[in-house]
């Protein structure tokens, strides 16, 4: 699917979509405990596959508008099943530990991309257990029982195995304790976590190199309100950096989403600098392309960005040079130098990357253009194009 969107301004009141790092932790603690509602959910791809997921273990769920009802998932009565995780790696991360605690043989297919990313610490965790961890280009089965203990872990890769393993471990006889063998990154996402753990029941305690996960917890139920979500608002209040007027509703002023930084990264953007993503890789697309507008920029904490949806650092690069910017990427540092922008001569590529057509669409809403593959903002935001719309911004979609 391919859109083109004109150089128009965006302007108007618009209600940020829920959070989809919140929804995926909701659900889970939801169908964990014995039943209870989530609403303000929205049907994005990467949400309908943690609903699948959970169904598929055991879950009692029902849909209705943006709520769900769900409840009733016990451990014990997992079966050997397969759930197709999409291309949802929060699904895949997130799910995992309850199938390692289950000691049934689950089976997880979906996108070859998924299963490219990293899962190296589930499988170093399988292996030291002596259960089965077979991964394969398009799928991965396991089959074991994980028990409590000590789980030691590098800190420096994605924090959703760490969110995965505090959704499981409290459900052991025994209590456990995860320890960093390197600085954490990305914190905030645990920390988000460990908040909304806690709504339901599940208490976890900070250690000088980790986490206390007491054993023999249950999870209570707990009616939620997922509250708006951060990385889908930066996009929107973008546009207010070229004229536009926009303003984001929905958001939760106390928010412990990592993604909450954008108003103060924007605040001082135009005149360039340093900014540290370790905390914040979801937003690394636009923040590099509202550099490449401006005065460029340099930013670090950038090498995670190659097991995203797309080699984030590197389909920008690839992007924006259509526009004229100048960009190198290092390892763990991107550089953006001043440049002078122009309408891109030729079709934008999405990279089937949901973030970099939601930056795009903000550069090209100033310069004009087309994005190819825009279908990919279905993964967390479905209305991203409708709302633009009802902003003012000129969009076309044609289906190529």
């Amino acid at each position: 699917m391919l859109v083109y969107i004109k150089p128009s301004k965006a302007n108007g009141t618009i209600t940020a979509p829920p959070s989809k790092s919140v929804a995926h932790r909701a659900l889970i603690c939801a169908a964990l405990s014995d039943g209870c509602e989530i609403s303000n959910i929205e049907q994005s791809d990467d949400i309908t596959a943690t609903l699948c997921a959970l169904e598929a273990l055991g879950a009692n769920t029902r849909v209705s508008e943006n709520k769900v009802t769900l409840g009733g998932l016990s451990v014990a009565g997992i079966t050997d099943t397969v759930i197709n995780a999409n291309e949802s790696g929060s699904t895949l991360r997130f799910i995992l530990p309850l199938c390692m605690i289950s000691g049934k043989r689950i089976k997880f297919t979906g996108a070859k991309r998924l299963f490219a990313r990293d899962l190296s610490v589930y499988g170093e965790i399988a292996k030291s257990n002596g259960f089965e961890f077979s991964l394969n280009e398009d799928s991965l089965t396991v089959n074991g029982r994980l028990t409590a203990g000590i789980y030691c872990i590098r800190g420096d890769i994605s924090s959703q195995f760490v969110s995965g393993l505090l959704f499981a471990l409290p459900l052991l006889d025994g209590d456990s304790e995860i320890e960093f063998s390197t600085p954490v990154q990305s914190k905030p996402y645990i920390d988000l976590t460990v908040n909304v753990l806690s709504g339901f029941g599940i208490r976890i305690a900070e250690t000088e190199n980790g986490y206390f996960v007491k054993g023999n917890q249950r999870y209570k139920a707990n009616d939620l309100y997922v509250e708006g979500d951060c990385s889908n608002a930066a996009p929107l209040e973008a546009f207010n950096l070229f004229g536009g007027n926009v303003t984001v509703a929905g958001l939760n002023p106390n928010t412990v989403q990592g993604d909450r930084v954008y108003k103060e990264i924007f605040s001082t953007l135009k005149s360039g600098g340093c900014y540290d993503l370790q905390n914040c890789p979801d937003l690394a697309p636009l923040l590099f392309a509202l550099a490449a507008a401006f005065s460029g920029a340099r930013f670090t904490g950038t090498a995670r960005l190659k097991i995203k949806e797309s080699d984030r650092a590197n389909a920008m690069k690839t992007e924006l040079e259509k526009f004229g910017a100048d960009i190198s990427v290092a390892d763990n540092e991107v550089y953006i130098n001043k440049s002078e922008l122009h309408a891109p001569g030729c079709v934008l590529d999405s990279h089937n990357d949901h973030r970099v057509v939601m930056a795009l669409s903000v550069l090209l809403s100033v310069y004009g253009g087309s994005i190819t593959g825009v279908q990919s903002v279905k993964k967390s935001y479905p209305g991203f194009f409708d709302d633009l719309k009802n902003l003012g911004i000129g969009v076309e979609i044609i289906d190529d």
